[in-house]
């Protein structure tokens, strides 16, 4: 079993030396998706090569690997989507495979033939398909003919605008027109009306054509208020298919996915077994033969269509091995040296549930996440906690670059149901420390809590819906809001005590040490509140409008982690900033109490110790463009 920490994560690398596979494997990819790979080839006894460019030298991934060959400057077009450096490093270190994990070259048939041409295994399906599968065009038809549900639309290439709008007329509003080749939410618009879809082909294909090289556009009949299922397949090369169950992936921003679980809380036995029988009878369409995910859009009566097929390892697929036991990696790597499967389609089981949050270097109070960069001055994963995985290709000092993807992790929790892998997820993103960078935690930790979420009520309009005006932050209840002000309270007192003691100021008092009274003045957004507090040790008692709150805890605040006790029930507070003047950050909840939101200012002997952020303003003068290539510390915009 895969070690995370303390914990057993729930998927088994059964290595098995009998087994022959490769010798050595070359990961054509970096990051966390590096990591997982090299992960289980070490488990396998496989040795392994990692790629990177001139930035990522020192990244986990390369540290990791047996051997490591630097193929270009920072920019993916130079380094990892360059074949030629990547085929010199492969000859110069004699790999016998690639894994290409996920994005880059995963699904790039030319890379797939040309180490076909030199001899070398590529860890997935053939480049017949990766070319069927990835053309959305082809790929419809090829669905149609195997039986699949699909989408009703126009199966042909849309030539101009003014056909456009006569196949949206006969197909009936709203249509979805997108790009043949695209993916990523890239190419993609929705039009309700003649003028829409003008418009949207002329930027659809402009969008494609800069993003994919092909400007080919499909239009099809857009289902509105749909959940986003997508089934997990896995296929041998002697004709064998298996479907391991869902992935609910429905909770997107600008089409990307956010928050994943397995199984689905929508699906019944029958519409899961109708829609894995049918990703299979596409797989087969196709003599796929790798991991692959089939996805698919559901209406709210659970009618299904197919969207369409990655030949490739999602991002995801952790989940799916919480509920299965099984290592997708290895998986792929016995089927690329051609073993059949050992499973049958009853061997697959659901056990317990499974969610992942993508953890983001991103600002969730811009339009759900705007990517955020700079250095991990300080990163703790939550990996003390029982049944949490995190998959990550970072650590403390690692810098999060513009020239890659802005993703920290992927956060996974596992539970016997999912009332527990929701707790369990709720409380690793209390306990996830990371400082340099903006993440998206609030947001995370927001969804997971949400009552609609919760309740199982989504869809892929649940952000916008949710967030109509965006996201702005965890909103307190009034029972919160006591909860914020005792905290704050007894924190401000166990500093004041704290810093007593080391000055050597503490006093013979004619009141015990161990049962003192303060009277406080305490500030919360604009409202003001008298606040008796008393101690007993690290026992707290805060008497709030007539109300009493029992707050408890060590009080460490050399500590990222603040975990307390309030009126018996457990919170993880972080403290994210401290400063010399006595101003104390903290992030409650999920938020850090901040302007816009909540701001707490204690007023106690003529000082005051505020916990804020900085004010709103207007903005002075911008000193870069759109373009332009930031550091750390680069004055970027001047505010007033």
């Amino acid at each position: 079993m895969q070690r995370c920490g303390v914990i057993i994560c729930r998927y088994s690398t059964v290595y098995d030396p009998n087994e022959k596979t490769f010798d050595k494997i070359l990961i054509a990819n970096r990051g966390e998706i590096a990591c997982r790979v090299i992960k289980t080839c070490k488990k396998m006894g496989i040795k392994t090569v990692a790629v990177h460019s001139d930035v990522d030298s020192s990244a986990v991934h390369v540290k990791m690997a047996d051997e490591a060959v630097c193929v270009g400057p920072a920019p993916t077009s130079k380094s990892y989507l360059n074949m030629d450096a990547i085929m010199n490093a492969i000859k110069q270190t004699g790999a016998q495979a690639v894994h290409p994990g996920y994005g880059f070259l995963s699904e790039n048939k030319e890379f797939a033939k040309r180490l076909e041409a030199e001899g070398v295994t590529f860890i997935g399906p053939d480049t017949h398909a990766i070319q069927a599968m990835g053309d959305k065009i082809e790929s419809k038809l090829i669905a149609k003919a195997a039986k699949v549900n699909t989408i009703p639309g126009f199966d042909g290439v849309v030539k101009d605008a003014e056909e456009a709008v006569k196949i949206a007329g006969e197909i009936g509003y709203p249509v979805m027109i997108k790009a043949s080749a695209g993916g990523g939410g890239k190419g993609m618009r929705i039009a309700w009306n003649d003028e829409e879809t003008r418009e949207g082909f002329r930027f659809s294909s402009q969008e494609a054509a800069s993003s994919f090289g092909d400007d080919r556009l499909l239009i099809e009949k857009f289902i509105d208020n749909p959940r986003h299922i997508e089934i997990q397949v896995l296929a041998d090369k002697h004709g064998n298919a298996l479907w391991l169950n869902e992935r609910e992936c429905s909770i997107q921003r600008r089409n990307q996915k956010v928050v994943e679980e397995a199984p689905s809380t929508f699906l019944d036995p029958d519409t899961r077994r109708a829609m894995g029988e049918q990703a299979v009878s596409l797989a087969k369409a196709v003599k796929y033969s790798s991991a692959g995910t089939v996805e698919f859009l559901v209406d709210t009566k659970k009618n299904f269509y197919f969207l369409e097929m990655n030949t490739r390892l999602q991002v995801e697929h952790p989940i799916t091995e919480c509920i299965t036991g099984l290592d997708l990696v290895q998986q792929m790597i016995l089927i690329a040296k051609g073993y059949k499967l050992q499973q049958k389609q009853s061997d697959i089981p659901i056990n317990g549930w499974a969610i992942e949050s993508r953890v983001y270097a991103e600002d969730p109070y811009k339009s759900f996440g705007l990517p955020s960069i700079g250095r991990l001055s300080q990163y703790q994963e939550p990996l003390d906690l029982p049944n949490v995985r995190v998959d990550s290709g970072i650590q403390e000092g690692s810098d999060i670059s513009i020239y890659y993807d802005p993703m920290i992790s992927k956060l996974v929790t596992y539970g016997k149901t999912r009332e527990e892998a929701l707790k369990k997820m709720e409380e690793a993103l209390d306990n996830y420390v990371i400082r340099g960078v903006t993440h998206n935690i609030p947001l995370l930790r927001e969804i997971i809590v949400h009552p609609r979420f919760v309740s199982g009520d989504i869809s892929t309009k649940f952000l916008p819906e949710v967030y109509p005006d965006g996201f702005k932050g965890h909103m307190l209840t009034a029972g919160e809001r006591r909860e914020l002000l005792a905290t704050a309270a007894a924190l401000y007192v166990a500093a004041q005590l704290r810093s007593q003691k080391f000055l050597g100021d503490l006093r013979v008092s004619i009141v015990p040490a161990e049962s003192r009274q303060w009277e406080l003045c305490v500030e919360l957004d604009q409202g003001v509140h008298m606040l008796g507090v008393s101690r007993s040790g690290n026992n707290y008692t805060v008497e709030i409008d007539g109300e009493k709150v029992e707050v408890s805890g060590e009080w460490n605040l050399a500590s990222a982690l603040l975990p307390i006790t309030i009126n018996g029930k457990h919170r993880n507070l972080q403290c994210l900033l401290r400063t010399a003047a006595g101003e104390i950050t903290l992030q409650y909840l999920g938020t850090s109490v901040a302007e816009g939101q909540e701001i707490c200012v204690i007023e106690a002997m003529k000082m005051q110790n505020s916990m804020t952020a900085a004010k709103t303003a207007k903005v002075k003068s911008v000193h870069c463009k759109a373009g332009d290539t930031v550091g750390e510390g680069d004055l970027l915009v001047e505010l007033e």
